[in-house]
């Protein structure tokens, strides 16, 4: 935990964080509230919304499928004001990459923490998942940043949703062959049933491998880098106005590319398809374009506090929200009239925990706390 100055002073892009926060808020409690309303006010158009807060049953794509991949794409979109600035600078090289590794490992380690290290039955620990991907994303991402240059960088981009693409199209899976996209014959399924140890956490019915497994990983820093690239746009002189439609432009071309590339390639989010990363990408241009614009050209602040209190903090929350029951401690506060609401109560019940989760951080945000691992 690391104290720092004023959040929206300097030339801090705060649209950065307050759409870390807008994507955090699904997480850790608006998905959650958004399915009891959509079940509270039952009827088709509601029971339609609510079929996208829910992952696709296998290909195809819902807006809860855009949630993971926009966290590493805002991750990758702050690298080059974090460790291209102090490249630029000056800095030790040698702190920079055992500053690398050292977040890696931490993030890892916390992973291990959420998926029941503590409890030592090693033989029911899950050692892939979400903060582990993060991990790793983090880690080769940050050695490309070190390495390559921008183009480097969109280089190394290309080159992995490629290379991902032909492998998963040419490498044969023993007992089904190659190209094969079918649940029990991928070769992601594959790879994570012979190399991947301990529990795996399935795929809605798809009891065959690990959601966040082995392979999905290289296309997951794929994600990450297109926010670099992003990143690096934001840090040009150019106008502002220039900026949103530059990010805009290349939203709507990766969208284009990736219904394009879906035909031959389909747009799955447990293989995280080479597709699948740039409709995702695509959509994250977007939504920093909007957000950027909005916030940090315009200077509309004051709607994105809520979500900039959150994105300040984000593996803290995800951390303690597996570790810590914030419903028990809602429950002391609304436990006496609660059971009055009637169909309204889960709903209520839903608030009452984002609420003090969300307190719990403004907390933090008022102390100047922050989690920097």
């Amino acid at each position: 935990m690391t104290t720092h100055g004023n959040t929206f002073s300097g030339k801090r892009v705060v649209s950065i964080d307050a759409l870390r926060g807008f994507d955090m808020f699904w997480i850790i409690g608006g998905g959650a509230l958004f399915l009891s309303v959509f079940s509270w006010l039952d009827n088709p158009v509601f029971r339609t919304l609510a079929a996208q807060l829910e992952h696709s049953p296998w290909t195809g794509f819902t807006f809860e499928d855009l949630i993971f991949p926009l966290f590493l794409f805002i991750m990758g979109a702050s690298m080059p004001f974090s460790l291209t600035k102090r490249l630029e600078r000056g800095d030790s090289r040698t702190q920079l990459y055992l500053h690398i590794v050292k977040r890696a490992c931490i993030l890892y380690f916390l992973g291990l923490v959420y998926y029941g290290l503590l409890d030592f039955n090693f033989g029911a620990q899950r050692f892939a998942g979400v903060l582990p991907r993060i991990a790793f994303c983090y880690l080769f991402t940050g050695l490309i940043v070190m390495t390559a240059g921008i183009r480097g960088q969109a280089v190394w981009t290309a080159m992995i949703l490629i290379v991902y693409w032909l492998v998963l199209k040419l490498v044969p899976v023993p007992g089904y062959g190659a190209g094969v996209f079918t649940p029990d014959g991928n070769l992601g399924v594959y790879i994570d049933q012979n190399f991947l140890p301990g529990r795996h956490w399935t795929y809605g019915d798809y009891k065959l491998a690990d959601a966040t497994g082995i392979i999905g990983t290289f296309p997951a820093v794929a994600s990450t880098l297109l926010g670099v690239l992003s990143g690096h746009w934001l840090r040009t002189d150019k106008p502002d106005r220039n900026k949103v439609i530059g990010l805009a432009a290349a939203g709507v071309a990766s969208i284009v590319l990736s219904f394009v590339w879906s035909i031959n390639l389909p747009i799955n989010k447990f293989l995280w398809t080479s597709s699948y990363v740039l409709l995702a990408g695509g959509l994250s241009l977007l939504l920093l374009a909007l957000f950027y614009w909005i916030i940090d050209v315009r200077g509309y602040r004051s709607w994105a506090f809520p979500f900039i209190v959150i994105g300040l903090n984000p593996i803290t929350i995800y951390v303690a929200s597996q570790l810590f029951d914030f419903g028990s401690l809602a429950g002391v506060f609304v436990h006496g009239f609660i059971d009055y609401l009637g169909a309204f109560k889960p709903v209520f019940r839903e608030m009452s925990v984002l609420a003090v989760k969300w307190l719990f951080l403004y907390f933090l945000f008022r102390r100047k706390l922050f989690f920097r691992a």
